[in-house]
């Protein structure tokens, strides 16, 4: 009896037992609030790009909005402010190198891009007084060179010296990558001559002419293992190609000009303004730059220089021997030609 009992109270109980509460569930964290980007970093993500990287700019003076660059490519067409009664000294990794104008931490378009793990990067300005810019009396060397070979002696015929021996060139190269040289891009050069930025005494500019098999095959290779900047005068007629390297920068040696008149002179120095002009137009829509022009063989006169400035052009360069100063004439520029036999030494000579 008392055990039936004893079992009837059991099941009872049971029947009227109050059921557990159910365990509650695990608490799921709210996610957490988007991070605040700043101007620069916003611009990365709206650019859509991986290899995207948020340059900005500081300095006296400086209001320049930040810029999307890109990671590993050459720096494209950083800004050059301009300010009454100074002299723009370039940008540099950091303030300290700005204080200092150190050509070591000097950045421009020679330099490729590099970011830190946000994606960003600051350049410094340094700015100068005109007295200062006017002191270091710059002369910038721009090199002409145009075919190349390997042959001990050189190739035959008259156009000898226009074939430069591949192993000076390499030397060539290898002195300006490990000489501490400033490598200026095209719209510095045209702000120097103008006197408003300034260019270290140790600045070259290396360009080829005519974008031969030769140049693309041989020399190519060297700058870009030595990572020199290099303008490739090209004739679009030609060739319409893009650059063979992130190193070359291919500009105008004309589409249709390289090519004798009826007296033996260039097209550049027998066509009307408008001639002129139209042929250098199609020349920048091939090449997708309108800045500086070679004029072909060298040859030009008051109609040429109309036309290359009619064409939208800033710069043209001659084949006439100087250096480039402040206040040269920018739709007539020397070089300094280099010709077959010329070694490494003879370069430290005209270049410092």
């Amino acid at each position: 009896m008392l055990t039936m009992l004893a079992g009837g109270l059991t099941g009872l109980a049971a029947a009227h037992a109050v059921p557990a509460a159910a365990a509650p569930s695990a608490l799921v964290a709210p996610p957490p609030p988007p991070p605040i980007l700043s101007d620069s970093q916003r611009l990365v993500v709206a650019s859509g790009d991986p290899t995207g990287c948020a340059v900005d700019f500081t300095g006296d003076g400086i209001s320049e909005p930040p810029r999307v660059e890109r990671i590993g490519q050459r720096y494209e067409r950083l800004p050059i402010p301009r300010a009454e009664g100074r002299v723009f000294a370039g940008w540099y990794a950091d303030a300290a190198s700005a204080q200092a104008r150190d050509g070591a931490g000097r950045i421009n378009g020679a330099d490729t891009v590099t970011c830190d793990a946000r994606r960003e990067r600051t350049l410094h300005a340094a700015w100068m007084t005109p007295s200062e810019n006017a002191a270091a009396a710059t002369a910038v060397p721009i090199l002409m060179y145009h075919q190349f070979t390997d042959k001990p002696d050189g190739e035959p015929g008259w156009l000898k010296l226009n074939f430069y021996g591949i192993s000076d060139w390499r030397a060539d190269m290898e002195y300006i990558a490990d000489g501490g040289f400033y490598l200026p891009t095209w719209d510095e050069l045209e702000a120097f001559i103008d006197g408003a930025l300034y260019l270290p005494p140790r600045s070259v500019i290396v360009t080829d002419d005519d974008a031969d098999s030769t140049w693309l095959q041989m020399a190519v290779p060297v700058a870009t293992q030595n990572h020199v900047l290099t303008t490739s005068f090209v004739i679009t007629s030609a060739r319409q190609a893009p650059t063979p390297s992130i190193w070359v920068q291919q500009r105008s040696h004309t589409h249709d000009m390289h090519t004798a008149g009826a007296n033996g002179r260039g097209r550049m120095v027998n066509w009307t303004v408008e001639q002129i002009a139209a042929d250098l137009d199609t020349s920048a829509k091939i090449l997708g730059a309108k800045e500086v022009i070679a004029y072909p063989y060298g040859h030009y006169d008051d109609r040429s220089k109309q036309g290359v400035a009619a064409a939208g052009f800033d710069l043209a360069v001659t084949t006439e021997h100087g250096y480039v100063r402040i206040g040269s004439d920018k739709l007539a520029l020397p070089r300094v030609r280099m010709n077959f036999g010329m070694t490494v030494d003879d370069l430290a000579s005209l270049i410092g």
